[in-house]
């Protein structure tokens, strides 16, 4: 008999193993089709994240072309933060209408053991745990209106990204682009504006709110829980004005000065001022069983913890922005300006999350970073690193504030918690007013009791008008929507965030023509002197009259200030300013020679931010400080008394150089002991 070759009995067997499974041939095959499946589906996911910020970038490429058409065009009826808007209106409705759903694997579980929700659940499925993280609540009522889309899942970005990626380059840029000769002119009038009159418009609002809910309760509008500290809180958030669309204008048509500072300085302050507001009003807590009743102790409190994140908020801005100088200045960075630009990108953003990680708050922090690392560091930057971080921060607070007036437009159809409601709505719009025309109209009327230079009234209509809102009242409304109050606060903050941009953005060049303010003006000009504003003692012409005018109408208390960041500050900071050997007392002679630099000595001219007047310097001039004279080469020594020209004697160091940033002095040099002076032709 023949045997079967071994080959062909092999074949066999192998034939009988494959049609034959074993116990666990079957689980492999289950597993490994979960897998593949799995792949896939983070594979779709990835494509969907490609796409959502794909649609993002050419949301911003229509803007910016459709941006230049309208310069093009000299069209000024809608603002580049409006377009944007409109653009993400027209995307959302395009993703809420015209995508089907693509999602039905949602199923409810329940965990009646469980007393509250975990920010993160392990799921045990056959054997297998996943892990899913907490999104927020959802009523019983909308249980099968959850989201089925997973395209419009992924254009809902979390609250955090805006408060921790987009926010800090708006306000830095804020801060670091301030033009201090006239914010610091109005300095007092803007730190009245910016906190009282914030505070005034807050409970102003809050309370109106209050009657408002009581309204809708009595006529059965109201269908959940909205209590007193929720209605302050909507007027926290809705107190914060963002003019974006009226400085724009402002800037491009030249508007007066002095109304420019006074509506960019209180918006600035007033962001700042309105997330300290509201982290107070959250953080209060009345002991008694009632939280939401009024308590004395928990308002003090309240009032405490105001103060203290403020305080803490601005110290940490501070100190970053005095370290960043001092690196900046002890270190030759500046021969690297790629490093010495990176170094100061990382040190201003990471203010930010360095006070909200210490419990402060972040805006208040990168915004005076941003105004102390103008005011030093960038003297101590190379010329290629000031243009450079110039324009990053530029760049990046176009690219940021136009994204989030983007998601704005498309946050009104791709949330899923809206809830509108008519008697609040218009509530609202009627409460802002009233509280914008408290904050303006009485503080200025106290304001002017004191000022030189009055608020005159359509500089206050003008005022009134520009109260805008805008990314600042969008990020904090849409930090915290878990409850219903909070939904409701956040869907009627978008309604009017659209109105103030739309219509009274608009409506900016109509107004300026309407109540006569001035376009066209040079920056560098004051405006006209009227009976009621202030009088001119004395002065041989436009420049001495200039110089009085500054005299009287800047801040008493910013005087002192300069004067000891003059002779101080500057010199221990920056490359600026006197030398400490001639600033601080003899036995100091030693700290004095460490502190200062030898580019002290070499610079011939005083290094000051681009919008102060330049000193006129030759090769051959001097410099004076107070009583010594530093020649070009380095060497000093004492002098006599200046006189000028015509016999009169010279200003003190300090009160030369305030006039001098504050662009009130006419350019002047010394040259062998004498005071040339020559003035420019306004």
């Amino acid at each position: 008999m023949t045997r079967p070759p071994p080959l062909l009995l092999l074949s066999l067997l192998l034939l009988l193993l494959l049609r034959i499974p074993g116990p666990c041939s079957g689980e492999r095959s289950s597993s490994a089709l979960e897998e593949i499946a799995t792949e896939k589906e983070a594979e779709e996911s990835h494509r969907q994240d490609s796409v959502s910020l794909l649609t993002f970038i050419l949301l911003l490429t229509l803007t910016i072309l459709t941006i230049w058409l309208f310069k093009h065009r000299r069209v000024r009826f809608l603002h580049e933060t409006g377009l944007a808007m409109i653009y993400g209106l027209i995307v959302g409705v395009i993703l809420r209408y015209g995508i089907p759903p693509t999602s039905g694997r949602d199923k409810p579980l329940s965990c009646s053991q469980e007393d509250r929700a975990y920010t993160t659940l392990l799921v045990n499925i056959s054997g297998k745990f996943f892990e899913y993280t907490l999104k927020g609540e959802i009523s019983p009522g909308k249980i099968h209106n959850v989201e089925q889309n997973d395209m419009l899942r992924k254009v809902t970005f979390d609250p955090e990204v805006f408060f921790n990626i987009l926010l800090p380059p708006i306000i830095f840029h804020a801060g670091y682009s301030l033009k201090k000769r006239h914010f610091f002119r109005n300095l007092g009038s803007i730190l009245v504006y910016a906190f009282l009159g914030t505070a005034v418009s807050c409970f102003i609002i809050g309370n109106l709110m209050y009657g408002v809910v009581k309204l809708m309760k009595l006529v059965g509008q109201l269908s959940d829980k909205f209590y007193y500290t929720d209605c302050l809180l909507f007027g926290a958030i809705i107190s914060a004005t963002d003019p974006v669309t009226v400085l724009a204008i402002f800037n491009e048509l030249h508007a007066d000065v002095d109304l420019y500072a006074l509506l960019f300085g209180e918006s600035v302050l007033n962001d700042a001022v309105a997330i300290v507001l509201s982290s107070s009003i959250v953080a209060y807590q009345p002991t008694g069983g009632n939280i939401h009743a009024f308590d004395a102790a928990a308002f003090f409190k309240s009032v405490g913890v105001f103060l203290g994140i403020f305080s803490g908020s601005f110290m940490m801005g501070v100190v970053t922005g005095v370290v960043t100088a001092l690196v900046t200045k002890f270190t030759k960075l500046h021969c690297f300006p790629l490093l010495e630009t990176a170094l100061f990108f990382l040190m201003s953003w990471s203010t930010f999350l360095l006070a909200e990680a210490c419990g402060f708050t972040g805006v208040v922090s990168v915004l005076f970073c941003g105004i102390t690392q103008a005011h030093y560091t960038y003297n101590n930057l190379s010329v290629e690193s000031r243009s450079r971080t110039k324009q990053l921060f530029e760049v990046l607070h176009f690219l940021a504030e136009n994204f989030i007036f983007s998601y704005m437009g498309l946050a009104l159809f791709t949330f899923q918690k809206h809830i509108f409601s008519p008697i609040f709505i218009i509530g609202a719009f009627i409460a802002v007013f009233l509280g914008r025309a408290a904050h303006i109209y009485p503080l200025s009327f106290f304001l002017n009791l004191g000022r030189r230079h009055k608020i005159s009234w359509n500089f206050q209509h003008m005022l009134m008008f520009s109260g805008l809102r805008g990314a600042m009242a969008f990020a904090l409304a849409i930090r915290d929507t878990a409850t219903y109050s909070h939904q409701m606060m956040f869907s009627t903050t978008l309604l009017i965030v659209f109105f103030t941009v739309w219509i009274i953005g608009g409506g900016t060049t109509p107004m300026l023509s309407w109540l006569n303010i001035r376009v066209g003006v040079d920056p560098d000009q004051d405006p006209p002197p009227t009976n009621d504003s202030f009088q001119v003692l004395q002065g041989e012409g436009p420049d001495a009259e200039r110089r009085n005018r500054t005299k009287q109408e800047s801040v008493w208390i910013f005087r002192l200030w300069y004067s000891f960041d003059h002779n101080y500050l500057k010199p221990i900071l920056t490359h600026s300013g006197p030398p400490l050997v001639t600033t601080l007392p003899s036995w100091c002679g030693l700290i004095a020679r460490c502190l200062t630099t030898p580019q002290v000595y070499e610079n011939q001219e005083q290094l000051r931010d681009e919008d102060s007047d330049f000193i006129l310097n030759d090769s051959d001039l001097t410099l004076t400080y107070g009583d010594t004279t530093i020649t070009a080469n380095g060497s000093s020594g004492s002098h006599a008394a200046v006189t000028s020209l015509d016999g009169r004697k010279t200003k003190s160091s300090s009160e030369e150089a305030l006039e001098r940033d504050l662009g009130t002095e006419a350019p002047e040099v010394m040259s062998r002991g004498t005071r040339l002076v020559f003035p420019l032709d306004a």
